[in-house]
């Protein structure tokens, strides 16, 4: 694995120095949404929620069915966006700042529950091309000594160790964010900073990480909205109204970063990345038993917070005009930790020298030219959650995914193409396989330093778990 990260990062500093004189690196926006499940969307299936600008972000561009996050919650894949690498490897595995219930069978590792400064971010690395860099929205990885300022953003507005907006409507009370008119929807205010981000560095390539508070918790929308979706008929498990208000105000925030785009001319030169942090919000475990959350992601088991594909299955869609082929589709598992070796190969930067990355470009995807090298795509969570998660790791070749639970130790098979709710466990069918793909999976965790939990010696069967009790603070995942 180093040596090839090696070769990929010495081929991208001879592209690099190859350079044509007229060379204009693309302006990036990645765009972040929170716990949005892959099913939350009219081009992927809602018949429910209203999408249309991210649906023509679709039909501009490509469209990924298998688009995995890198964890079922959000702190370790925003890490993992940030640099590259697998949460396993950096050692931040659970939201900040976790659970801890009070009678686990497991004690949870003693986990790092920030970016640290010495991590080489995508944002550092494409400064050193000349990028304006901001930071717009939730940041979630650290107290103040770890914000976005301090991994190479030029501009940090809205970004905390908070995990969620007190409010969705002025005063917001974040404090990185100046409150605005009384009844100013987040969104929109996060939309517009992004534009005016845009419109004072039209004339350099910029980086726009746009990681919305949207659509998390507290679920809130604009009245008017919100009657509109009243008057509509329930589509399955998608039928909260003030729910479809919040994906609508992002979907609104697609449509306006484009329109300036357009607006500047530079919407040809811009690579757009729409894509979530985890699944979407299903339910939660309570001391009353299952709560049904504020959407479904059938046919995906279960949801943020799983083992199972409903806590990771996410959506993903990439649009560069003149690379990507418009209205394609790309069936690879691909997954979050992939977005720094492509944006660096996209841009032609070179990785800093002796730099691990765990992800792989997707340029060959995008640009229909090739294939990925890799075999398998993991996940490692040592943790509990009030989603349903008890400590797990995981592994996807091809079709297959197995997932090792630690309380227990036992495997569970599944065949993701033949049983996309993973209803049916294989283990016990096809033994080998199972065995093959838990000795790769156990080799991946060595190789990446994972942090695997440990029996808990005051664990007492007798009790209950007793619900999650939250460790450091009380900040939302």
């Amino acid at each position: 694995m180093i040596s090839r990260l090696f070769l990929l990062s010495v081929c991208l500093l001879c592209c690099a120095g190859r350079l044509p004189a007229a060379y204009t690196p693309p302006n990036i926006i990645v765009m972040l949404i929170d716990d949005m499940g892959w099913t939350d969307l009219g081009c992927y299936g809602s018949k429910y929620y209203e999408t249309p600008h991210i649906d023509q972000l679709a039909k501009d561009g490509m469209r990924f069915t298998q688009a995995y996050s890198a964890c079922t919650v959000c702190s370790p894949t925003r890490s993992a966006m940030m640099t590259g690498k697998s949460p396993a490897r950096l050692h931040i595995t659970d939201w900040i700042a976790g659970h801890v219930p009070s009678n686990g069978r497991l004690q949870v590792p003693d986990w790092t529950m920030h970016l640290p400064l010495e991590e080489e971010t995508l944002a550092e690395r494409l400064k050193t091309r000349g990028y304006a860099t901001a930071s717009i929205g939730k940041w979630h990885l650290g107290k103040e000594e770890f914000y976005p300022e301090k991994h190479g953003f030029d501009v940090n507005i809205g970004g905390t160790d908070g995990g969620s907006p007190p409010s969705y409507f002025s005063p917001y009370k974040i404090a990185t964010l100046t409150d605005g008119p009384k009844d100013e929807f987040l969104s929109d205010r996060l939309t517009t900073e992004a534009a005016k981000f845009i419109e004072k560095n039209k004339t350099k390539p910029f980086y726009i990480y746009l990681p919305h508070y949207g659509v998390h918790t507290p679920i809130m929308g604009k009245p008017e909205v919100i009657a509109k979706y009243q008057a509509k008929r329930a589509v399955g498990g998608h039928s909260n109204p003030v729910y479809a208000a919040l994906v609508e105000s992002v979907d609104d925030s697609v449509g306006s970063l484009r329109a300036k785009l357009k607006e500047l001319n530079l919407a040809e030169n811009t690579i757009f990345i729409f894509t979530s942090d985890n699944g979407g919000l299903s339910g939660t475990v309570s001391p009353n038993g299952w709560q049904r959350g504020p959407t479904d992601n059938s046919p995906a088991r279960w949801g943020k917070g799983s083992a199972y594909e409903g806590g990771v299955h996410i959506p993903l869609i990439v649009s560069w005009p003149g690379k990507v082929k418009p209205s394609s589709t790309c069936d690879l598992p691909v997954i979050t930790y992939d977005h720094v070796p492509t944006l660096l190969e996209a841009t032609q930067t070179p990785l800093k020298e002796k730099q691990i990355v765990d992800g792989e470009s997707l340029m060959p995807l995008l640009t229909e030219t090739g294939t990925l090298k890799r075999e398998a795509i993991y996940w490692h969570y040592p943790h509990y959650h009030p989603g349903s998660a008890t400590p797990y790791s995981a592994i996807r070749e091809g079709d297959w995914k197995l997932i090792q639970f630690y309380e227990d130790n036992h495997v569970e098979l599944y065949n993701l193409k033949l049983d996309a709710g993973e209803v049916e466990n294989r283990a016990p069918f096809d033994s080998v396989r199972a065995l093959q793909l838990r000795d790769k999976l156990n080799a991946w965790l060595k190789d990446t330093g994972a942090q695997i939990p440990e029996r808990n010696p005051k664990y007492d069967p007798d009790k209950p778990l007793n619900g999650p009790k939250k460790a450091g603070g009380k900040k939302k995942a």
